[in-house]
């Protein structure tokens, strides 16, 4: 699962810059796609909204790696929720950290598939996956995005005591 996950980070990496180089300042993927009649729905929304792989839910659920999963977690919503209160703005910085902790958060065994909290980081990714590397977010986004982090990891915490 990790080199699955490695490797699909490491592809859509060079899809990005793929798009960049190739497409210009004149056409959007959207267009291109368009224009090509293309139609790959599940690229699109893999590659253009969320950014990140999709998770494959292993059945090993055994005390050890759900601890490893959970302490990572943790540490990425710390991280993330940081960084904002650190004033990091920029799409370039954040987006990463929130690559990471829906990775962590979808790695979670037995999770609901509209669990809340990967629910708030999948809409700030897609926000953010949105924007140019380039592109800040601004005081109202910041704030509203700590809280949404905020809000995400009061609902993992209560998810950790209902496991009990």
């Amino acid at each position: 699962q990790q080199e699955y996950t490695t490797e699909c980070n490491k592809l859509i990496s060079q899809f990005r810059l793929a798009e960049k180089a190739a497409l210009g300042r004149n056409m959007t993927t959207e267009t291109f796609m368009e224009l090509y009649q293309m139609n790959c729905p599940r690229a699109v929304e893999r590659l253009l909204n969320m950014g990140v792989p999709e998770q494959i839910r292993s059945s090993n659920n055994d005390g050890h790696h759900v601890a490893v999963t959970v302490a990572e977690t943790v540490q990425h919503f710390i991280t993330t929720m940081d960084a904002v209160k650190l004033e990091q703005r920029a799409v370039d910085e954040l987006q990463p950290l929130l690559s990471d902790l829906m990775d962590a958060l979808t790695r979670l065994p037995e999770t609901p598939n509209d669990f809340d909290s990967n629910r708030l980081v999948e809409k700030w990714l897609k926000q953010l996956n949105s924007m140019r590397a380039v592109e800040n977010i601004d005081e109202a986004d910041a704030r509203q995005l700590y809280l949404d982090l905020d809000t995400a990891y009061a609902e993992f915490n209560r998810y950790l005591k209902r496991r009990k």
